[in-house]
């Protein structure tokens, strides 16, 4: 019995990863913390947000870097 490509198994897509680095501080300004650039409802949040919300936030996170104070990040 051999198996072609259509009946091989199907795997779910690959969920969005989280963009956390494992730096949480909150920049008061803004409200985003400044390792990862989401908001705290974003990150409580992350696990329950569709995988198309989660694309959009991560979308987002360059343009949101560039609202914070650079000099309260490191260097790129």
């Amino acid at each position: 019995m051999s198996s072609t490509a259509s009946e091989a198994p199907r795997r779910p897509p690959r969920a969005v990863a989280t963009p956390c680095v494992q730096v949480c501080i909150v920049d008061g300004p803004t409200g985003l913390c400044l390792g990862c650039y989401r908001t705290l409802q974003e990150i409580g949040g992350w696990s329950a947000l569709t995988d198309d919300r989660r694309a959009e936030i991560m979308a987002e996170l360059p343009s949101r870097r560039a609202r914070i104070d650079p000099a309260k990040l490191g260097p790129v």
